[in-house]
């Protein structure tokens, strides 16, 4: 096992090497040129950076001043759901990375590693492109994860790395490979996921929907993240537009068959494939959800939700406002190097722009990362919203 550790540390440098653009990305507030009139319900905050640094969220700074919502950002301070290595190929720079996050004012971020990555001996780099070529799960991303985040200072930025490897339709090693990470990377990795119950677009990568049986055979990897309090992130798919719930019932199976766990239900259970599905019908099924398993949370990330779903946005935010403490946010960004400089400030502005819309209370809990300093009891508080401040 040393030798695995030691050539996915030359993986790891390898990364490094990488050389980046040097170009600014865009202002976080700006409006896209291409944004719709139904973007223009309010008017945009001023086009200013983020002021307020990592030390300003903490509890013990009785001082933060309150979050004026005219004329601070609207984009969220935390990201959830973020991938700093794409499926194969080169990887934006962990400097540059953190560079990114800077500039958008994003200080908490989650490291998510690909849950499954695409084979070595391949040179694709991104998985639809490579119909064929397997995808499976690895210790590969995450390994390399906790490396770059030991070695390189960001302290500006709160980074939470996960745990993606599981294998949720084999997951008989798990609990093994779980002690490999306490040895190698001890009190490190506080997050679990993105894990694929059903991803349809991965299975001409050889992915297979996770089974009843898969799901029951889960329970000693669960126990132990439910013991240390690691919530879990899945990727579900809901269905597609033939079959909007067709898959439902597995995670409706994982909701009951691990109440305790804390699980977070990637992306609302929506997919490029289930992109004409009624907001009602949607918006009921996350609510029964909601309502049945206490320990569930939604992250609204990926900007396939804003792009297939943006003109029905009254309904999901009104189902945010009245869900306002089981929402997290997201951009799910992944770093390949050859995106532009600014791609992660335009992804993050786009999977921000429903922020604008919600109540001061959904506001607060959500944007600035209450409910995530909640669900990790993190010693950050996000600061009150000024008096006045309407949504």
């Amino acid at each position: 096992m040393r030798n695995v550790i030691e050539r996915l540390v030359i993986v790891a440098v390898a990364i490094l090497a990488i050389s980046g653009c040097s170009d600014t990305p865009r202002s976080v507030n700006q409006s896209p040129a291409n944004a719709s009139a139904s973007d223009s319900l309010l008017p945009l905050p001023p086009l200013v950076a983020s002021t307020r640094s990592l030390a300003s969220f903490a509890k013990s700074n009785t001082s933060a001043a309150c979050y004026d919502r005219t004329k601070e950002p609207y984009t969220a301070v935390v990201d959830t759901h973020f991938h700093p290595k794409p499926f194969g190929g080169q990887a934006v720079p962990p400097d540059l990375l953190f560079g990114y996050l800077d500039k958008a004012g994003v200080r908490f971020v989650n490291y998510f590693g690909i849950g499954q990555s695409l084979d070595m001996a391949s040179a694709c780099t991104y998985y639809l492109d490579c119909p064929g070529t397997s995808a499976l799960p690895s210790i590969k991303n995450d390994f390399v994860n906790g490396v770059e985040v030991k070695a390189y200072s960001h302290p500006n930025l709160n980074i939470v790395l996960s745990m993606t490897f599981i294998d949720l339709q084999n997951p008989q090693g798990v609990v093994d490979t779980i002690k490999l990470y306490d040895k190698e990377f001890p009190g490190m990795f506080k997050w679990a996921g993105e894990l694929n119950v059903v991803k349809q677009a991965l299975m001409k990568n050889g992915h297979e929907a996770a089974t009843m049986e898969d799901i029951d055979n889960w329970a000693p990897f669960m126990k132990i993240l439910r013991e240390r309090g690691i919530p879990v992130t899945f990727h579900s798919d809901l269905g597609n537009d033939a079959n909007p719930t067709q898959f439902v019932p597995l995670m409706k199976h994982v909701l009951q068959k691990y109440p305790d766990n804390k699980i977070v239900w990637a992306h609302m259970g929506l997919s490029k494939e289930l992109a004409k599905m009624d907001p009602a019908q949607h918006v009921a099924i996350m609510k029964a959800a909601l309502d049945s398993s206490p320990n569930l949370m939604l992250d609204i990330s990926w900007d396939v939700i804003y792009n297939n779903y943006k003109e029905f946005g009254a309904e999901f935010v009104k189902f945010f406002n009245e869900y306002p403490d089981r929402i997290l946010p997201g951009s799910d960004f992944v770093a390949a190097a050859n995106k532009k400089p600014d791609q992660y400030a335009k992804e993050l502005e786009i999977t921000s722009r429903v922020n604008r819309f919600l109540s001061n209370d959904a506001f607060r809990k959500i944007a600035l990362g209450e409910n995530y300093f909640r669900l990790l009891n993190l010693d950050y508080r996000a600061p009150e919203i000024c008096a006045g401040n309407k949504p």
